[in-house]
């Protein structure tokens, strides 16, 4: 609070305002709304000597950018600068507290493709047999394991499948995707023989008495849920020595690279992935060039 306390109380009341009318509307955590706090204060504090916050002009930002870009700054730190700036006077403009957006013409910095991480083959060998398979949890766990990895699932869509929804002897599984869409993903040799491995007796033992139409379910006798899912998986990545920070998507992003690696059609990954829009499947593809260049440099001899 340090940056707004500095300031002229009807400009910090300003800011106060703003954000709690954005906390009205979108219903911002509260990091989120301290990152625009902050970004509006250092903003309020340069704009002082210029008349405030008010009477901002685009030049007036663009300077304020400018003198804020160092060596060391990324295009992401600009743009979520600009981004706050952006919400802040759209806001105002909103409310008729200003006739114009200062920042309206202002392009967002350009900023690099985020690739997402991926696990290495080996890794996710490492993490599909940690599991102690000689426990009820350990088996659940192996099978839940190796059908995220065999199908690509959101972790919304492991915890949300049904018994009903799994065939063993067809080697599928039907899954509810974003917006209601149903995909029909196939299941390797490994996921049908350790999820029929669970389905046989452990999933009976860890229901009990209870009845669940959940495929996925705890000692407790209900199905598993996200909480259970990151903890389970970080458990196991612990205990396999794995370093990459490791979630749950984490295992989806490891099945789409590996697939596009061993050279499967980016057509054929978007369906199975139960991508709506192809471009949101491209990304594996840098994924996978970044993974051979890395592999040329460490192994090339002129790399």
């Amino acid at each position: 609070m340090a940056a707004i306390d500095a300031l002229k109380s009807e400009t910090a009341a300003l800011i106060e305002r703003f954000l709690d009318g954005l906390w009205a509307e979108r219903g911002l955590a509260d990091a989120t709304l301290g990152a625009y706090r902050n970004d509006l204060a250092r903003f309020a504090g340069w704009q002082e000597a210029r008349g405030g916050l008010l009477v901002a002009t685009a030049a007036d930002i663009q300077s304020y950018l400018a003198a804020r870009h160092t060596p060391d700054s990324s295009p992401r730190s600009a743009a979520r600068l600009l981004s706050s700036l952006r919400q802040f006077y759209r806001y105002q403009k909103r409310a008729g507290v200003i006739d114009a957006d200062p920042t309206a013409l202002i392009d967002m910095p350009a900023q690099g493709q985020r690739l997402p991480k991926t696990l290495s083959e080996a890794d996710v060998e490492a993490l599909l047999t940690a599991p102690d398979t000689t426990t009820d949890l350990g088996l659940r766990d192996r099978a839940m394991l190796e059908l995220m990895y065999a199908a690509g699932l959101r972790v919304s869509e492991l915890v949300s499948a049904t018994r009903a929804q799994v065939n063993t002897r067809q080697g599928v599984i039907r899954v509810t995707g974003k917006g209601g869409r149903e995909r029909l993903v196939p299941l390797g040799e490994a996921a049908i023989d350790w999820l029929q491995r669970y389905l046989a007796g452990a999933r009976a033992a860890l229901l009990g008495v209870a009845v669940s139409d959940a495929l996925f379910v705890t000692a407790r006798g209900g199905g598993m849920t996200r909480q259970n899912v990151w903890h389970r998986i970080r458990a196991h990545a612990t205990t396999a020595g794995i370093a990459t920070p490791i979630s749950p998507h984490g295992l989806r992003h490891a099945f789409a690279t590996h697939l596009i690696n061993h050279g499967a059609d980016l057509r054929a990954v978007q369906m199975l992935l139960g991508h709506a829009d192809l471009s949101t499947t491209q990304i594996y593809t840098h994924v996978a060039r970044a993974r051979l260049k890395a592999l040329h440099a460490d192994h090339h001899p002129r790399g």
